[in-house]
């Protein structure tokens, strides 16, 4: 890497990676880092032995993207090798440095930070170097960061403040708090469930603080961050859940020509259910309302359904025929020839007038065009075959999932119908329509998880709906995606201020922007390239457990250094 070289050859035993804005960066636990990056590692020792052998690299480092590099897991540098590349980067950008004959002007650079082992007293496990330009380099700003794990701790905000004012020649700093709580993390229960990705957390900041481990006031600026991951087993969307996944099967079958089905949940075959739902039918004339029966068994299958949350996702009472049509055939069906065997089924039976059933307005799918051609006693001819099949199904499925979602979030008063236009339109194709679906239930699964752990007034809940319909209307499905919305600390106060935060920080700071002291204590190691001991189960009394509890804590110093 030519910028790197200084006046002693480096050798090839570190290596590079160039985080861009939006990856995962490790010094987000840290200093909420998120700009574009540059991370110094330990070259993984058979990667330096393969190096040596094929060719000397005695002035370059090795450079990966981390997008496309093996993921080996990131080593640490030593504490003086990591100071020896500090002071490279920070020379070749010195225009004072002549005599190295780099050519001018150089430039400007990431930031780079480097993985150190914490072999030195004060623990450091990041040095970092960040440029300060405006129209040109003008200096330049270096981080020391020590990580240290204890069960005890001690620091004294007034010490800490008066160290920055000594360090950067300050008569006056200023103090911002920030903690973050977590609400929600899924656990794994058993070997069969593992741990969901969803997790609720609540961050908040306020300045000034007034001492360390401070409760935020009630004067703070907080926001909740939601990111929930769908088909949560023990979930109280589960039968929508499996619905969906059935809907999906039935759309990747018609893009791929192969449909993986699911274990089937009945026990009787799809045409079983299906004739005799056609007898029923016939029984009561051809024109009687047999919802009553079939929402009965679907609330019984919804059984799953937390009863706290009953009052916001009921399951519908006006299934139509179509509906509850789906409703049997997507538990039951286990191969194609059971949907043709199915629709014919049901063709014959329109075709003989045996039934006449009902639907809700508003469908464009094949069967209720058919359905409702049959009234008037002539009816299209429909060939069973390719794709039919799976798109009769698949449209059938659509609907009733759209009519779901609808009743839901009107029923709640959390969207209108214009809101969800985007999400409910037939005018796109058909795999497009599935891909909105999905949205909408990702969007479900996140409002539902929020009423339950967080249970917010319905002010809240409308402005997260609203969120969540703003992005999804311009972005794909992502359920890693974290959604922010900001909140009044008063209105989510017994959520935070009867618990200890998974992470608390001051930053002082004063002067130069970049200038800043950070201390900050996290129950969790915020180091992903140390070990740290924690102590076994057995170390732990059941009424010490808390109390030997292992802390981490953090402390952030820099200073800035000026080239002209």
């Amino acid at each position: 890497m030519a910028v790197m070289r200084g006046p002693q050859p480096l050798r090839a035993d570190v290596q590079v990676q160039l985080i861009s804005k939006g990856q995962p960066n490790p010094l987000k636990n840290i200093l909420d880092e998120n700009d574009v990056v540059f991370i110094v590692e330990k070259l993984p020792l058979e990667k330096e032995e393969t190096s040596h052998v094929e060719e000397p690299q005695c002035e370059e480092t090795a450079i990966s993207d981390l997008s496309t590099g093996e993921n080996v897991g990131p080593l640490a540098l030593p504490v003086g090798r990591a100071r020896q590349l500090i002071g490279l980067y920070t020379m070749a950008h010195n225009p004072n440095m002549t005599h190295l004959k780099i050519p001018r002007p150089v430039t400007a650079l990431p930031p780079l930070w480097v993985r150190c082992d914490s072999s030195d007293p004060e623990g450091t496990c990041w040095l970092g170097a960040v440029l300060v330009t405006t129209n040109s380099i003008e200096g330049i700003v270096l981080y020391a960061v020590s990580c240290k794990a204890d069960k005890n701790y001690s620091v004294n905000l007034e010490d800490l403040k008066s160290s920055h004012k000594r360090r950067h020649h300050l008569s006056i700093v200023t103090t911002r708090g920030f903690a973050q709580y977590e609400l929600f993390k899924s656990t794994a229960l058993d070997d069969t469930l593992a741990a969901s990705q969803t997790t609720i957390t609540l961050d908040i900041s306020w300045s000034p603080v007034d001492e360390i481990l401070q409760s935020p006031p009630l004067s703070s600026t907080a926001t909740l961050n939601l990111k929930v991951e769908s088909g949560e087993p023990r979930g109280p969307l589960n039968h929508l859940q499996r619905e969906l996944k059935f809907l999906l099967v039935l759309a990747d079958g018609l893009r791929t020509g192969v449909s993986e089905w699911p274990e089937p949940l009945e026990v009787k075959s799809a045409v079983e259910l299906v004739q005799e739902f056609l007898n029923d039918l016939n029984k009561l004339d051809g024109f009687g309302d047999s919802t009553k029966t079939d929402t009965e068994t679907v609330k019984h299958d919804s059984a799953a359904v937390d009863r706290s949350i009953e009052c916001l996702f009921t399951v519908r009472g006006d299934l139509d025929f179509a509906e509850q049509l789906w409703f049997k055939m997507s538990g039951s069906v286990v191969s194609y020839q059971d949907l043709v065997k199915c629709f014919t089924l049901i063709i014959q039976s329109l075709q003989r007038g045996d039934i006449q059933p009902w639907l809700h307005s508003g469908s464009n799918s094949l069967l209720s065009k058919l359905i409702h051609q049959s009234y008037h006693g002539t009816m299209d001819t429909v060939t069973l075959s390719g794709t039919i099949p799976v798109t009769m199904l698949l449209e059938i499925g659509l609907d009733k999932l759209k009519k779901d979602f609808i009743s839901f979030f009107i029923g709640q008063e959390l969207a209108s119908l214009n809101h969800l236009e985007y999400f409910i339109t037939p005018s796109v194709d058909i795999q497009e329509q599935v891909c909105r679906v999905q949205k909408l239930h990702h969007i479900l699964e996140i409002l539902v998880s929020c009423k339950l752990f967080i249970k917010p007034q319905h002010e809240l809940l409308f402005a997260l709906t609203q969120s969540c319909i703003k992005y999804y209307r311009q972005n794909p499905l992502d359920e890693q995606h974290v959604f922010q919305l900001p909140v009044r600390p008063t209105a989510v106060k017994s959520l935070y201020q009867s618990e200890k935060p998974q992470k608390w920080k001051v930053e002082i700071s004063g002067g130069q922007k970049k200038v800043k002291t950070v201390w900050q204590l996290s129950d969790s190691a915020p180091v992903d390239h140390l070990s740290f001991h924690k102590p076994d189960v057995s170390e732990l009394t059941l009424s010490g457990s808390l109390e030997e509890r292992i802390f981490f804590t953090n402390l952030v110093t820099c200073s800035q250094v000026h080239f002209k």
